[in-house]
C-alpha cells in the first residue's frame, strides 16, 4: 500500500515559502547593505491624513477632501453623456473664484476651474441622472451625486 500525501498542502507550503522569498535579495552586489530604503516621494506630504493634494478632479474624486494653497488652480472635468448630463458645478463656501476652464466639447460634460484666492473651505457639487432620460424611453428617478470639499490654506 502506498502512503498518501496531501499534494494541496505541500503545494501551498511551497508557494508560501516561494512568495516569502520574493523581492528579497541579500548580498553586496551594489556595494550597499542588505536593507533597502523606500524611494523618495515625488509629491509633498498632504497637510492632514484626510486631505489629498489633487488639483485635477473627476467623477472618481467624489466624497474626497482636497487641500490647495492660495494661488493654486482646481480643475474639474466630469464626463457625462447626452442622455446622462452633469449639471454645472455648484460652489458653496469661500476661498475659490471661478477662472477660465477651457471649452467643453461634448454634450453632458461639466467642466470648470477655480483659483484659490484666500484661506477657506468650499464644497463643490454636481449631479446627473442615474439612468438615461431620453423622451419616450424607460428611465429611473435616481440621481448620481458628486461632491468634493476643497480646503484652501
Amino acid at each position: 500500500m502506498r502512503p498518501t500525501t496531501h499534494r494541496t498542502a505541500l503545494a501551498l507550503a511551497a508557494l508560501t515559502l516561494l512568495l516569502a522569498g520574493c523581492g528579497t535579495e541579500a548580498g553586496s552586489e551594489g556595494g550597499g547593505s542588505d536593507t533597502v530604503s523606500p524611494p523618495p516621494s515625488s509629491s509633498p506630504p498632504s497637510p492632514s491624513p484626510d486631505c489629498t493634494s489633487a488639483s485635477e478632479l473627476d467623477a472618481a474624486d467624489s466624497g474626497s477632501t482636497v487641500c490647495v494653497s492660495v494661488g493654486d488652480t482646481v480643475r474639474i472635468s466630469l464626463d457625462g453623456t447626452k442622455s446622462r448630463p452633469w449639471k454645472p458645478v455648484a460652489v458653496d463656501g469661500s476661498g475659490l473664484e471661478p477662472t477660465n476652464s477651457g471649452i467643453v466639447l461634448l454634450p453632458g460634460d461639466a467642466s470648470s476651474a477655480y483659483k484659490a484666492v484666500s484661506a477657506g473651505q468650499v464644497r463643490l457639487s454636481s449631479q446627473r441622472p442615474l439612468c438615461a432620460t431620453e423622451t419616450g424611453r424607460v428611465s429611473c428617478k435616481g440621481i448620481q451625486e458628486w461632491r468634493v470639499t476643497v480646503v484652501v490654506t
